[in-house]
Protein backbone atom coordinates (compact mmCIF):
# COMPACT_ATOMS: atom_id res chain seq x y z
CA UNK A 1 0.00 0.00 0.00
CA UNK A 2 1.32 2.93 -0.29
CA UNK A 3 2.41 6.05 2.32
CA UNK A 4 1.59 8.79 0.69
CA UNK A 5 0.10 11.79 2.54
CA UNK A 6 -3.66 11.56 2.12
CA UNK A 7 -4.07 7.69 1.89
CA UNK A 8 -7.53 5.50 2.46
CA UNK A 9 -6.59 2.89 5.40
CA UNK A 10 -9.42 0.58 6.49
CA UNK A 11 -9.23 -0.89 10.17
CA UNK A 12 -9.16 -4.53 10.22
CA UNK A 13 -9.44 -4.88 14.51
CA UNK A 14 -10.17 -2.67 17.20
CA UNK A 15 -7.28 -0.37 17.12
CA UNK A 16 -5.60 1.84 20.21
CA UNK A 17 -4.84 5.49 19.07
CA UNK A 18 -5.29 8.50 20.96
CA UNK A 19 -7.38 11.67 20.23
CA UNK A 20 -6.02 14.96 18.99
CA UNK A 21 -6.00 17.44 20.69
CA UNK A 22 -7.21 15.84 23.81
CA UNK A 23 -4.92 13.56 24.11
CA UNK A 24 -7.93 10.85 25.52
CA UNK A 25 -7.08 7.10 24.77
CA UNK A 26 -9.32 5.66 22.86
CA UNK A 27 -9.78 2.16 20.34
CA UNK A 28 -11.38 2.73 16.85
CA UNK A 29 -13.42 0.01 16.09
CA UNK A 30 -12.62 -2.71 13.27
CA UNK A 31 -14.07 -1.70 9.35
CA UNK A 32 -13.46 2.26 10.44
CA UNK A 33 -12.06 4.39 7.20
CA UNK A 34 -9.47 6.81 7.61
CA UNK A 35 -7.09 9.30 6.08
CA UNK A 36 -3.35 9.54 6.85
CA UNK A 37 -2.69 13.31 7.23
CA UNK A 38 0.79 12.79 8.55
CA UNK A 39 3.56 10.69 8.87
CA UNK A 40 6.30 11.60 10.80
CA UNK A 41 8.54 11.16 13.94
CA UNK A 42 7.62 7.54 13.54
CA UNK A 43 3.66 8.19 14.72
CA UNK A 44 0.87 8.50 12.44
CA UNK A 45 -2.11 11.18 12.39
CA UNK A 46 -5.11 10.11 10.84
CA UNK A 47 -8.44 11.70 10.28
CA UNK A 48 -11.21 9.52 10.67
CA UNK A 49 -15.33 10.71 10.83
CA UNK A 50 -14.69 11.36 14.52
CA UNK A 51 -12.11 14.06 14.20
CA UNK A 52 -7.63 13.50 14.45
CA UNK A 53 -6.41 10.29 16.14
CA UNK A 54 -2.58 9.42 16.48
CA UNK A 55 -1.74 5.95 16.20
CA UNK A 56 1.62 4.09 16.91
CA UNK A 57 3.95 2.91 14.03
CA UNK A 58 4.19 -0.76 15.03
CA UNK A 59 0.13 -0.58 14.50
CA UNK A 60 0.84 1.73 11.66
CA UNK A 61 3.14 -0.64 10.12
CA UNK A 62 0.26 -3.59 9.94
CA UNK A 63 -1.99 -1.33 8.21
CA UNK A 64 0.46 -0.91 5.35
CA UNK A 65 1.28 2.30 5.97
CA UNK A 66 5.60 3.02 6.47
CA UNK A 67 5.65 6.12 8.71
CA UNK A 68 8.58 8.12 8.46
CA UNK A 69 11.66 7.42 9.67
CA UNK A 70 13.24 9.09 12.32
CA UNK A 71 16.23 11.09 11.81
CA UNK A 72 19.86 9.13 13.07
CA UNK A 73 20.88 10.52 16.34
CA UNK A 74 23.84 10.21 15.71
CA UNK A 75 24.62 6.63 17.48
CA UNK A 76 28.45 6.73 16.04
CA UNK A 77 29.59 8.27 18.06
CA UNK A 78 31.78 6.58 21.01
CA UNK A 79 30.96 9.24 23.51
CA UNK A 80 27.31 10.92 24.73
CA UNK A 81 26.71 14.61 23.28
CA UNK A 82 23.62 16.87 24.00
CA UNK A 83 23.97 17.13 20.49
CA UNK A 84 22.82 13.89 20.17
CA UNK A 85 19.89 15.26 22.65
CA UNK A 86 19.01 17.91 20.40
CA UNK A 87 19.14 16.01 16.90
CA UNK A 88 16.85 13.32 18.92
CA UNK A 89 14.10 16.05 20.00
CA UNK A 90 14.37 16.88 16.06
CA UNK A 91 12.40 13.45 15.82
CA UNK A 92 9.41 14.64 18.19
CA UNK A 93 6.72 15.66 16.23
CA UNK A 94 3.64 18.15 16.42
CA UNK A 95 0.54 15.57 15.68
CA UNK A 96 -1.41 18.32 14.21
CA UNK A 97 1.64 20.66 12.43
CA UNK A 98 3.96 18.66 10.99
CA UNK A 99 6.79 20.44 12.04
CA UNK A 100 9.12 18.97 14.85
CA UNK A 101 9.58 20.14 18.65
CA UNK A 102 12.45 22.06 18.54
CA UNK A 103 11.52 24.37 14.98
CA UNK A 104 7.96 24.92 17.44
CA UNK A 105 9.72 26.30 20.48
CA UNK A 106 8.03 23.53 22.69
CA UNK A 107 11.72 22.85 24.34
CA UNK A 108 12.35 25.30 27.02
CA UNK A 109 14.91 23.56 29.02
CA UNK A 110 17.18 20.15 28.20
CA UNK A 111 20.11 19.24 30.75
CA UNK A 112 22.58 16.77 31.23
CA UNK A 113 22.83 15.58 35.04
CA UNK A 114 25.69 13.16 36.19
CA UNK A 115 25.12 11.41 39.47
CA UNK A 116 28.15 10.31 41.23
CA UNK A 117 27.91 7.00 40.53
CA UNK A 118 28.56 8.05 36.51
CA UNK A 119 24.96 7.48 35.40
CA UNK A 120 23.57 10.62 33.04
CA UNK A 121 20.19 11.40 33.48
CA UNK A 122 18.55 13.70 30.93
CA UNK A 123 16.06 16.64 31.83
CA UNK A 124 13.38 17.91 29.43
CA UNK A 125 10.71 20.37 29.80
CA UNK A 126 8.49 21.59 27.33
CA UNK A 127 5.03 23.29 27.00
CA UNK A 128 2.40 22.96 24.68
CA UNK A 129 1.32 25.61 22.19
CA UNK A 130 -2.43 25.68 23.57
CA UNK A 131 -2.84 24.78 27.73
CA UNK A 132 -6.26 23.45 26.13
CA UNK A 133 -3.82 20.24 24.22
CA UNK A 134 -4.01 17.51 25.77
CA UNK A 135 -1.35 15.68 24.00
CA UNK A 136 1.06 17.05 26.76
CA UNK A 137 1.93 13.30 28.31
CA UNK A 138 2.08 11.58 24.64
CA UNK A 139 4.90 14.25 23.99
CA UNK A 140 6.65 13.69 26.76
CA UNK A 141 6.53 9.89 26.27
CA UNK A 142 7.66 10.18 23.36
CA UNK A 143 10.79 12.97 24.32
CA UNK A 144 12.08 9.70 26.90
CA UNK A 145 11.44 7.34 24.06
CA UNK A 146 13.66 8.83 21.73
CA UNK A 147 16.19 10.28 24.27
CA UNK A 148 16.35 7.23 26.18
CA UNK A 149 17.67 5.44 23.24
CA UNK A 150 21.19 7.21 23.39
CA UNK A 151 23.64 5.52 24.23
CA UNK A 152 24.62 6.96 27.52
CA UNK A 153 21.19 8.21 28.33
CA UNK A 154 20.57 6.14 31.78
CA UNK A 155 17.37 7.93 32.63
CA UNK A 156 15.32 10.84 31.03
CA UNK A 157 12.64 13.00 32.50
CA UNK A 158 10.07 14.70 30.67
CA UNK A 159 8.09 17.40 32.40
CA UNK A 160 5.35 19.27 30.83
CA UNK A 161 5.50 23.23 31.73
CA UNK A 162 3.35 26.43 31.42
CA UNK A 163 5.82 29.37 32.77
CA UNK A 164 5.95 31.15 30.39
CA UNK A 165 3.11 30.34 28.17
CA UNK A 166 4.08 29.62 24.57
CA UNK A 167 3.82 32.06 21.97
CA UNK A 168 4.88 32.54 18.57
CA UNK A 169 7.39 33.84 19.46
CA UNK A 170 9.06 30.69 20.38
CA UNK A 171 8.76 29.33 17.13
CA UNK A 172 12.01 29.40 14.79
CA UNK A 173 12.05 31.18 11.38
CA UNK A 174 12.02 27.64 9.71
CA UNK A 175 8.41 26.71 11.23
CA UNK A 176 7.60 30.69 10.55
CA UNK A 177 7.82 30.05 6.86
CA UNK A 178 6.75 26.60 7.08
CA UNK A 179 3.55 28.03 8.56
CA UNK A 180 3.15 30.89 6.34
CA UNK A 181 4.48 33.74 9.12
CA UNK A 182 7.24 35.38 7.28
Amino acid sequence: MSTEKHQRITFTSDSPAVTIPAGVAIVIPAGTEAEVVQTLGGTVTIRTQDGLSRIDAGLAEELGINPAAERSVMLRRSQFSMDQVTEALRTVYDPEIPIDIMELGLVYRCEEHLADDGSRRVEVDLSMTSPGCGMGDVLCADVERVVGAIPGVDAVQATLVWDPPWGFDRLSDAARLQLGLL
